[in-house]
């Protein structure tokens, strides 16, 4: 599936910040489809048994995927979750490429609903989430100084211009 463009990507988020060490510093684009995908690894230090990354990392790439989702129409659109209901398919492997996506399945004035998936390489599922977010603006969730553009500061080019599962 090809790319139309790139979404930016924060200093500190666990998912997509770039400058934190533990992080997963996934990369998200927007597809041709309106879904938000990315191709990224979990680590080690994400684990919970060996070789098994932890539920909770898992569930939060789920939540970001799906409001990176709205962004695919509108990135001044910010929210909090208000429910993750996640099914866990199969073991998630750290250290491996994986592909997830994430769609918006309904959307309000006030609230947005949204389709989240994690695959192997193959193109099977791993674990699957429907993710429920309340529209709100950023100084709502995170305080009157939070500027969302500085933490939101990283928009790298790198050249990626189609997501696809191996055949």
């Amino acid at each position: 599936m090809k790319v139309v463009s790139k979404q930016k990507n924060s200093k500190m988020c666990i998912i997509c910040g770039l400058d934190n060490p533990y992080g997963v510093k996934a990369q998200f684009y927007n597809m041709e489809d309106d879904s938000v995908m990315t191709v990224f690894k979990f680590h080690e230090n994400h684990q919970s048994y060996p070789l098994r990354v932890h539920g909770g990392m898992i569930a939060a790439m789920l939540d970001e995927l799906g409001l990176r989702a709205c962004w695919t129409k509108d990135e001044n659109v910010w929210g909090v979750t208000m429910s993750l209901e996640a099914k866990y398919r199969k073991p998630v492997p750290y250290g491996e490429k994986l592909i997830a996506k994430g769609k918006v399945v309904k959307e309000s004035e006030r609230f947005l609903q949204t389709k989240a998936e994690i695959f192997d390489v193959k193109g099977n599922l791993l674990a699957n989430a429907t993710v429920n977010y309340l529209k709100l603006q950023v100084s709502q969730i995170a305080g009157s100084g939070v500027d969302e553009h500085e933490e939101m500061c990283y928009l790298i080019e790198d050249g990626v211009k189609e997501i696809n599962f191996e055949q």
